[in-house]
């Protein structure tokens, strides 16, 4: 899959001997994914001067911070990813649900700034991509398009942003600060499922040559890097909760699939814990569940199609999750009518006051573990993991729309009473699949229309990641990238500043 990101050597001289000499006289050193995976091998050097650093700045250290190890203030370095294990006072079932917070990330407050670095990185240092001549283009529903034009702007390339015009209000705004021209943000039609659009704007921008596309949903990248940082960084937690109380047992990781990067981390996770793996979408536009589509409104996790880098053959239960349930929480979580609703039910004040790190997409995760919690019937000695891919300060505007929708006559108790019982405490197992052989091979297949037909895969290479196989061996480029992310900095100079 030569257009995939897959190169383990320098396919462009040139283009890797200019690059070289551009980061050299900017001053950029570039982490490895092993430092971002684990951010305590951080030279001590880079960890003293990254204190002075404004993690919402397009400074070249930031690139160190791209990592689930940040504080709360998003400048210290933390032992232990900073999470939240939910009490049943919250989602009334006994099972521990460990929610991993990305709005710790620098820069866009969201973890898709790891995923972007993941596609760019290894494109920079096999002279794939010129930053000098090529504009980096991110087809996204919102997050991985504001992570691609925070890292394209620290390596000093414009970044383009390509993305539904129905999203969020404050995406558009956080992308007229950064971008280097308004020009660069490209609105398609539609709204969070409306994927296909997207796909065909950038084959418009693809015909310019120096436009390249970094495409989440095929960009193997975007796995590998969520493989070993979100799967080290989710196995890091679970071993200090283990720490507390040994009888812990990673049964689930929990992830709506978007372009299905992070759910990468779940193959990390099973093969270390023998967990399953949980993929989520919209009871709107139910893909996976039953060849459905439709619109919906959990910004994040887009649909109607099947991304290339889910790993599908070793997914084993997928669910639904409402919209029409992520909206109404998030009004519940995020209005004092609703958190005086959550306290007389003996939610403890740190937790409710944490809620404002859950997007939409969060707390769609948050729902779907509620619902695989039931479904199996897991207990207190039983821990199921997700991720807050950010937090809601990306969706006051969506709360606004909400109440305006949903709650004309205002807000209440009685109204976050209903909302608590109907989305959380009345929460089933319905729309909850557990997947057969045929039916992996039936949600797999359904990627041949995009991939094949659509984007011209070739079909041997479509059907290669049928088997496990392929994704073992995928995993043998991250010590290649590693070793030409070294290289890359050692030819720049910039390894002296480590």
């Amino acid at each position: 899959m030569p257009t995939l990101g897959l190169e383990r050597e320098v396919v462009g001289r040139d283009v890797y001997d200019r690059t070289v000499d551009r980061f050299r006289d900017s001053g950029i050193l570039l982490p490895t994914f092993s430092e971002l995976a684990n951010p305590a091998a951080i030279p001590i050097a880079i960890q003293e001067r990254l204190r002075t650093v404004d993690p919402d700045v397009a400074d070249p250290l930031n690139l160190f911070r791209v990592n689930w190890f940040n504080g709360s203030g998003r400048r210290a370095r933390v032992q232990i990813p900073e999470h939240l294990v939910l009490p049943e006072e919250l989602t009334g079932v006994p099972a521990r649900i460990v929610v991993l917070l990305g709005d710790r990330f620098p820069m866009i407050g969201a973890h898709k700034v790891l995923a972007a670095y993941g596609c760019l990185a290894p494109r920079v240092v096999t002279g794939q991509f010129d930053p000098g001549a090529h504009k980096a283009v991110w087809p996204s529903t919102g997050n991985y398009c504001r992570g691609g034009v925070a890292i394209s702007r620290i390596m000093g390339c414009r970044g383009v942003a390509v993305l539904p015009e129905g999203m969020s209000r404050e995406r558009f705004e956080w992308l007229e600060r950064w971008v280097a021209d308004p020009a660069d943000i490209m609105r398609t039609p539609g709204t969070e499922s409306n994927v296909k659009e997207i796909y065909d704007r950038c084959a418009e921008l693809a015909a310019d040559p120096h436009n390249v596309i970094f495409n989440q949903f095929s960009e193997f990248g975007n796995h590998l890097i969520h493989y070993l940082c979100t799967g080290r960084a989710v196995d890091s937690v679970v071993e200090s909760l283990r720490a507390q109380e040994p009888g812990l047992r990673l049964r689930a990781f929990v992830s709506a699939t978007g372009s299905a990067g992070t759910l990468g981390a779940g193959d990390f996770l099973k093969e270390r814990h023998g967990s399953m793996n949980v993929a989520v979408e919209a009871l709107e536009c139910p893909t996976m569940l039953y060849n459905g589509y439709g619109e919906h409104n959990i910004q994040g996790i887009g649909d109607k199609h099947i991304p290339l880098i889910h790993n599908v053959t070793n997914t084993d239960v997928v669910t639904a999750v409402s919209d029409r349930g992520t909206d109404r929480l998030g009004v519940l979580f995020n209005t004092s009518e609703g958190r005086r609703h959550l306290a007389s039910r003996q939610v403890p004040n740190g937790t409710i006051e944490a809620l404002s790190s859950f997007g939409l997409s969060s707390i769609c995760n948050v729902v779907a573990s509620i619902k695989v919690a039931k479904r199996f019937g897991f207990g207190p000695d039983d821990v199921l993991a997700t991720v807050a891919t950010d937090g809601f300060a990306m969706y006051g505007s969506e709360r606004d729309k909400a109440l305006a929708r949903h709650y004309p006559a205002g807000f209440d108790e009685a109204a976050a009473e209903r909302a608590f019982a109907r989305y959380i405490l009345e929460a089933t197992d319905d729309h909850l699949l557990e997947l057969s052989e045929l039916d992996r091979d039936r949600i797999f297949n359904l990627g041949y229309f995009t991939w094949v037909e659509q984007q011209g895969v070739a079909l041997e290479d479509f059907e290669r990641r049928r088997s496990q196989s392929f994704w073992r061996d995928l995993r043998d480029l991250i010590p290649v990238w590693d070793g030409m992310i070294e290289e890359f900095n050692e030819r720049t100079g910039m390894s002296t500043h480590r």
